[in-house]
């Protein structure tokens, strides 16, 4: 049986579900996304709490998760006066620099522990070492994503 148009949309919206809730965000944000990738918005709180078939507090809840990660954007229409939602300018390198942000800060934390943990604790001084390497290599390629994205 072919699959609709509707279909394949609904489908994106759930697997975008999965993903985000893998990823260890809740579910409705990962829907939220898909449904602002997928269709064009914007969207009040009223629609896609209707579209997806979920609270109203729910979707606030996750809008205000999604706007803090600066994917999407609350925006209002003339003569209206309710919020709408929309994917962001730019979302996914947007999404990276908060990444990056907190890659900087592990760095910054894991230094200052192995400065200050005595030197003779050589193999959590290693241990320590490695996974501030992790992060500073897993930084330098989020930083080269980011610029790729912005056509840098």
């Amino acid at each position: 049986m072919k699959k609709t148009q509707t279909d394949i949309i609904n489908q994106l919206i759930e697997d975008m579900g999965m993903i985000a809730q893998g990823d260890g965000m809740p579910r409705i944000a990962g829907k939220i996304m898909g449904l602002l990738v997928v269709e064009v918005g914007p969207y009040s709180f009223s629609e896609i709490a209707q579209r997806l078939q979920v609270s109203r507090g729910s979707i606030s809840t996750n809008t205000r998760l999604l706007e803090n990660l600066h994917v999407i954007e609350r925006v209002s229409k003339k003569g209206e006066r309710g919020d709408y939602f929309q994917l962001a300018e730019d979302p996914y390198s947007k999404l990276l620099q908060g990444v990056s942000q907190r890659m900087e800060k592990s760095i910054s934390i894991l230094q200052k522990t192995r400065d200050a943990l005595p030197k003779d604790l050589q193999q959590s001084q290693a241990r320590i070492q490695d996974l501030q390497e992790f992060y500073i290599e897993y930084l330098k390629s989020t930083t080269a994503l980011i610029g790729k994205l912005q056509g840098e």
